[in-house]
């Protein structure tokens, strides 16, 4: 059978017009959403070309995404798993509080350099006797913040503002307090174990020195260079051994908790790494109360109370043997 010799032609199907201009015929399309689309109307996107609209809602999609994710608390980490922070609002309140504590001791006794007496200082620093014979538990932590004349405090002051600043960015808010309460609890633990049950001590270098251990086990962590801690180490141990009256129990007793501390939140699993945190934490401070309390045991009672006698002006609060 032959051929005609024109065969007719197929009309060629129309041009869908653009998705936002009708008027212009094109064989484009969005590859997210799939509607025809002008050149005018295409970005180039990782896969192919997506319209205006799809790379609108794709980048609003992507920050309300990531808000997300910081908000759940899964943004940038530290090495000890805390969400990274530019304040310093836990040391600027530990210091505050250390200082409103030494001003109403000043009040009290009318003077700058000689508050030990203060009635604040007395029921405030740690003796063996009356914390644990007389059941005044309250002086393992108050003690911390109760200083003998002014260079104390400002020397104490200076070296929480020092430390404390940069372990806070590192540790968070609550890993922060928990290295210094636990390093004040262990320092005041080794007092109470080994110190003369009638003598009294106070101040925040128990819980600085557990910064210091903490700062240690950084270096070590991360291998940094040491040169730095070891200097502080350095003038703060000829501190300790070369001024009368400066508890080295404590020091060491806070360097040594401060460290262990810090192993058991940098060294914690990355899986659960709070819960493992808190497991660790949790456990020195359970066998350090139970040294507490084991001391406690070993101690008689004791009437602690003010009496008449007076020095200065100001009675005496003075513990006397059951």
């Amino acid at each position: 059978m032959n051929q005609p010799p024109n065969p007719p032609v197929q009309p060629q199907a129309a041009l869908p017009g653009c998705w936002w201009h009708p008027n212009r015929p094109t064989g484009l399309s969005c590859a997210r959403c799939g509607r025809p689309a002008c050149p005018d109307c295409l970005r180039e996107a990782p896969v192919g070309f997506q319209c205006t609209d799809c790379v609108h809602s794709g980048t609003q999609q992507q920050r309300q995404q990531h808000r997300q994710y910081q908000n759940s608390g899964l943004g940038q980490r530290t090495i000890a798993g805390a969400r990274l922070s530019k304040s310093f609002v836990v040391t600027s309140t530990l210091l505050a509080i250390n200082v409103v504590f030494f001003l109403v001791t000043v009040l009290q006794t009318k003077s700058i350099w000689d508050n030990g007496n203060a009635p604040l200082e007395q029921l405030g620093w740690l003796q063996p006797y009356a914390t644990l014979g007389g059941g005044e538990w309250w002086r393992i932590f108050t003690s911390g913040f109760v200083h003998f004349g002014l260079i104390h405090i400002a020397a104490n002051m200076f070296s929480l503002w020092m430390i404390g600043r940069g372990l806070e960015q590192i540790f968070g808010k609550v890993r922060f307090l928990a290295v210094y309460f636990v390093s004040m609890l262990g320092a005041s633990t080794a007092v109470l174990l080994f110190d003369n049950p009638g003598q009294a001590s106070g101040g925040a270098s128990g819980a600085l020195f557990g910064l210091m251990g903490c700062y240690a086990v950084i270096v070590v962590k991360l291998k940094l260079n040491p040169a730095g801690l070891l200097v502080t180490l350095a003038i703060n141990a000829y501190i300790t051994f070369s001024i009368p009256r400066i508890s080295i129990l404590a020091h060491v007793g806070g360097l040594v908790t401060g460290a262990l501390v810090a192993v058991a939140i940098l060294y914690a699993p990355e899986r659960d790494k709070a819960r493992w945190q808190a497991i660790g934490v949790g456990i020195i401070v359970v066998a350090l109360l139970g040294l507490v309390i084991y001391r406690g045991a070993q101690l008689p009672s004791a009437d602690c109370r003010f009496t008449d006698q007076v020095i200065n002006g100001i009675r005496q609060y003075n513990c006397f043997i059951a």
